[in-house]
């Protein structure tokens, strides 16, 4: 105190006589202090946390999907008529570990590339990808898959015992015969494909191919698996929602429960660049923009 004012010096002054921090001074005034937990500011809103929680479990168990962040539990909330803010949607299942685990990354330098490798209209530039996986009769097997990277829709897929270019080439006859009015030359003229650089993809037959329906080939850069990263994240979702789960006794058996997860993911997989659409309803859309 100030013994000619009889008012207390202002705590800087005294925290550099003593030459301690006001943090500390603030930290030793709370101990021992009761900490309550802040209220939410704002408009009261129609459900508290504890009921928003039981519905977010309900939206989890009902989903067709494994794993689904924040972004989608509430975009499937708003559908059935429920409201609610992004961050508290994101706390709530932090705080009631509803968050699917996730790798922590790691720091990358400049890379090689710039831009974008999403496109606005189908059919422009497909991507393609495989993975292995195992069965019990038939050991270990191949998944072969094709994604357009304007509605991230799978138009092709195959899975063989043999993971050779004629496997490789299996999801992009599918995707052009789907897709394009028949298999004939020249047929997919300004289709690129977005490939990595495996034996399957630079083989002479996978290339020779391509150029036959007049696709052109769009390699990653050696060591970037970014470039092709629209197949490389639904390679993650495959083995996530598809291949992790299950324990195949066959290639037949996979091939039934691998076909079923890739029509689900088309039909009810939700985008978020896309405004939490599936890819079937983006490519719907974006075939009436372009009439």
């Amino acid at each position: 105190m100030s013994p000619w004012t009889g008012r207390p010096y202002p705590l800087s002054w005294v925290c550099e006589v003593f030459r301690v921090s006001r943090s500390s001074v603030y930290a030793c005034r709370g101990r021992g202090e009761p900490r309550t937990r802040p209220r939410k500011r704002g408009p009261k809103t129609p459900l508290t946390d504890e009921a928003l929680v039981v519905e977010i479990r309900r939206v989890i168990q009902e989903s067709p999907f494994h794993g689904e962040g924040h972004r989608k539990v509430r975009a499937r909330l708003r559908a059935q008529g429920i409201r609610v803010g992004k961050n508290r949607v994101l706390r709530l299942m932090r705080e009631n570990r509803l968050l699917a685990p996730v790798r922590a990354g790691h720091r990358r330098g400049d890379r090689a590339h710039s831009g974008t490798i999403t496109t606005e209209r189908p059919n422009e530039l497909w991507g393609t990808d495989a993975t292995r996986f195992y069965t019990c009769r038939n050991g270990w097997c191949w998944f072969f898959g094709a994604i357009d990277h304007a509605t991230n829709e799978i138009v092709g897929w195959h899975v063989a015992k043999k993971g050779d270019r004629w496997a490789a080439l299996e999801p992009i006859r599918q995707g052009v015969k789907a897709h394009f009015p028949g298999y004939t030359p020249k047929i997919a003229m300004g289709l690129g494909l977005r490939h990595d650089w495996g034996p399957q993809y630079t083989a002479h037959q996978f290339l020779g191919e391509l150029r036959w329906l007049g696709i052109r080939s769009s390699p990653a850069y050696v060591g970037e698996p970014e470039c092709n990263g629209v197949m490389e994240r639904w390679i993650r979702t495959l083995k996530e929602e598809c291949l992790y789960l299950h324990d195949f006794e066959s290639l037949e058996e996979a091939r039934v429960l691998i076909g079923a997860f890739v029509e689900r993911y088309n039909h009810e997989w939700l985008i978020e660049r896309h405004g939490h659409r599936t890819p079937a309803q983006t490519r719907r859309q974006l075939a009436l923009r372009a009439a």
